[in-house]
């Protein structure tokens, strides 16, 4: 039999009774808004309505809520014996000093998402709400839920006796009114203070809730505020505001963007291939190393560490797992430098989505920390940046399109979205994002680009490349060369010029076009790496539209021909020399004494220090000397080739949605669940009260907890010590520690919510 789409009409008591009188579309609105309470999934309704009951549960919906709908579930916690009547739209939106067409809307959805429940009387707050929203609206318990006498009974009377305050009395009254309604009054509080608070007891204004602390009844708060709930009611969200900019000049921005970044994280692998920086004992990257990298790629430090962190979070670099580890490019680098630009960016921008990693927080010393973040350090995971991050980017893509919105009208929509879940940090992580956002071309100048709008919308890496590929310029295969020693390449280069170029030459700047600068160390560098002068000259030659220059020319030949003329060897290390004057300058260099060079023949040198770093610390003197193997041949390093062992790839975690195919799968399933539930209470009438079907400890503690607070018996199936299954008609009173306190047979009982088989309301 199919499942029912509208439920028999049922006598609704509880939230129970509401959950099973809905339909099939109102249970699938349910299961869309609080996703939570689809997995795992339920046995039954009854199952469903308790676990939407759970505080666990409530907090997350009541956190999710925006502004609106957080002020309208705090008037009805706040109106008049909501626990015992029902919620009145009329008492709702007179608390709000707001229109009851524009509350009840608003009722409804919170009756959607399980925070309201209706009984044909009315809706009615559900019982965990309260104990999530402690304090709604900044308003204290009422006057018959604290000790001592009854208050004044109308706002008019409290009005009067309020009036009669002396100053020191009408100051904390003040203090009071807006919330937090408890205040502490310690040892040593001034006479002025005391004198206050104790006119204000003896005349009900407040009341003593402890040895040292005093309460403002809800009813008095009300009164003070003039029957309003809020300071400021805001039931529509803030309009975002910025400048307008064409839609073509974002996505040219952007595509800008992407191509330095591209740029960056490409110079990045070169350098760390070949001077990968150590890992430090505690994780992450040292401070010097990060300055080093940043004057490498000529950012700030705080661009660098976005470069380290979104090639870390991509999978483009890692820590080799050596004995001595260090921070290098990963196999999946080189895979990924071959791919277009397009799709290089695909990867980088979902990866940083998705990631954890807070890149603004490295440098920054939070509070409780001896130190401050390392870039690639585990500080710098911060799993609410994910979200955040989000949120921030979702508030751009409902601006419309070309809207650049500032900063602060960003923040003001983000806080009344999100009220309950906005760090006192949000300025500082909504500046970041926004940079961040810049660099990584999802947004250009300020707004959303066509790209970033593709991104939120969790379109594939193929949709995504497609969508920036026309506004990333067209890689081009030349440069040009200048006498001045500099090659200007009017766009990004191609994956193996681009190559060459960064070991042959340094990046003196950047833009629409780069420039590249011939020094002899660059120059060296090529040669170290087994290029030949003529291969080098050829090169360059063919990269350029013009002939080589002359200077260049010299420039490379010079180097070339003092390329070598020293070879270093290990014995621990020798060196030698036909030209004995160089040898003799060796001799001579302080600098060089660490060496402790000694000569044993007129071309000859040898040194106890190993040959590495002999090579380095001539190089670093103005020598040019080239490594040789035991067999006189020159040593070609594999310059830039460092690279980490190939790694497992690991997702990030996400949570994937409830979508509507589960959705109706499990409305189903709940039908038939209920159905079944149905079945056995017929079977079993005849028996002393209702069936027991088994529940897992939250539907148990659940029921318990509700029969406690209506003083409702419950049936319980509990397991004895002797493993003897007991059907028990339970009166509970209080429910702590995992145990239930109550009466059965008229005897007090004591029972451990694990043993509990099965519960239901009798």
């Amino acid at each position: 039999m199919p499942p029912k789409s509208r439920p028999e009409p049922v006598t609704v008591r509880s939230m129970a009774d509401d959950v099973r009188g809905r339909t099939d579309s109102e249970l699938s609105d349910l299961l869309h808004r609080r996703q939570d309470l689809a997995r795992p999934a339920p046995a039954d309704l009854s199952a469903l309505a308790a676990r939407a009951s759970t505080r666990a549960s409530v907090q997350r919906a009541v956190d999710s809520l925006d502004l609106a709908h957080l002020q309208v579930l705090e008037a009805a916690l706040a109106a008049p014996e909501t626990t015992t009547s029902p919620v009145e739209p009329t008492d709702v939106a007179t608390l709000l000093g707001a229109r009851t067409s524009e509350v009840t809307p608003l009722l409804d959805d919170l009756w959607s998402s399980a925070l309201l429940w209706r009984s044909p009387e009315g809706a009615r707050v559900v019982r965990t709400v309260g104990e999530v929203l402690v304090h709604p609206a900044g308003l204290g318990p009422r006057a018959v839920d604290l000790p001592g006498a009854a208050a004044a009974a109308t706002p008019a009377e409290i009005a009067t006796v309020v009036e009669q305050a002396p100053p020191a009395a009408r100051a904390i009254l003040d203090r009071l009114t807006w919330g937090p309604p408890v205040a502490v009054l310690p040892a040593g509080t001034p006479d002025r203070v005391a004198e206050g608070a104790r006119w204000l007891l003896e005349h009900h204004l407040v009341r003593s809730v402890g040895v040292d602390q005093i309460a403002l009844p809800r009813e008095v708060a009300l009164a003070l505020r003039g029957g309003r709930s809020h300071r400021a009611t805001v039931l529509t969200a803030p309009d975002l505001e910025g400048q307008e900019r064409p839609l073509e000049a974002i996505d040219a921005a952007a595509g800008q963007q992407v191509t330095d970044l591209l740029a960056l994280v490409d110079e990045l692998a070169a350098e760390w291939g070949l001077r990968p920086p150590r890992v430090l004992r505690s994780g992450g990257l040292a401070v010097r190393d990060l300055k080093r990298i940043g004057s490498v790629l000529d950012v700030d430090e705080a661009r660098a560490a976005f470069v380290v962190e979104l090639a870390y979070a991509a999978g483009l670099l890692a820590d080799d797992g050596s004995l001595d580890p260090s921070w290098a490019p990963t196999p999946a680098y080189d895979e990924w430098q071959q791919q277009p630009g397009d799709q290089r960016w695909a990867v980088v921008a979902r990866a940083w989505l998705l990631t954890t990693r807070a890149p603004h927080l490295v440098g920054t010393t939070p509070a409780g920390a001896s130190g401050t973040v390392n870039a690639l350090g585990p500080e710098a995971h911060w799993p609410p940046a994910r979200s955040l991050r989000r949120d921030v980017l979702d508030q751009l893509s409902t601006a419309p399109t070309g809207l650049a919105p500032t900063q602060g009208s960003v923040a003001d929509a983000l806080r009344w979205r999100r009220p309950r879940r906005v760090p006192g940090t949000l300025d500082v992580v909504i500046t970041a994002v926004l940079r961040e956002a810049e660099w990584l071309g999802v947004t250009g100048r300020g707004a959303l680009s066509s790209a970033g709008r593709a991104l939120l919308e969790g379109r594939d890496e193929s949709a995504l490349a497609a969508a920036m590929q026309p506004h990333l310029p067209d890689p081009v295969e030349h440069v040009l060369l200048q006498a001045d020693l500099t090659a200007i390449a009017p766009g990004p280069l191609a994956g193996g010029l681009a190559t060459f170029m960064r070991l042959v030459a340094d990046v003196e700047s950047r833009g629409g076009a780069t420039v590249y600068r011939f020094t002899p160390d660059s120059v060296r560098r090529a040669l170290d790496a087994g290029w030949s002068v003529d291969q080098v000259v050829v090169a360059l030659s063919d990269a350029s539209h013009t002939p080589v220059p002359q200077p260049l020319d010299y420039l490379v030949r010079d180097v070339a021909r003092r390329h070598g003329q020293a070879r270093v060897g290990a014995m621990r290390a020798y060196i030698r020399c036909d030209d004995e004057t160089t040898l003799g300058a060796m001799l001579a260099e302080r600098e060089l004494s660490p060496l402790q060079l000694r000569s044993i023949a007129p071309t000859v040198l040898v040194s106890p220090v190993a040959a590495e770093t002999v090579v380095d610390f001539l190089r670093e003197n103005g020598f040019a000397p080239a490594a040789e193997t035991p067999d006189g041949g020159i040593v070609v390093p594999q310059a830039g080739r460092h690279r980490t062992p190939l790694q497992r790839r690991t997702s990030p975690v996400t949570a994937s949605g409830v979508d509507d195919e589960l959705v109706t799968t499990l409305v189903g399933a709940l039908r038939a669940g209920e159905q079944a539930a149905d079945y056995q209470r017929e079977q079993v009438a005849t028996r002393p009260g209702p069936s027991l079907p088994s529940t897992d400890p939250t539907t148990t503690l659940a029921v318990l907890r509700d029969a406690a607070a209506d003083r409702q018996a419950v049936w319980l199936g509990y397991s004895e010590a002797d493993g003897r299954v007991q059907r028990l008609l339970f009166y509970p009173e209080r429910v702590e520690g995992g145990r239930v306190h109550g009466t059965a047979e008229g005897v007090s009982r004591t029972l451990s919510i694990h043993r509990v088989t099965g519960a239901a309301v009798g």
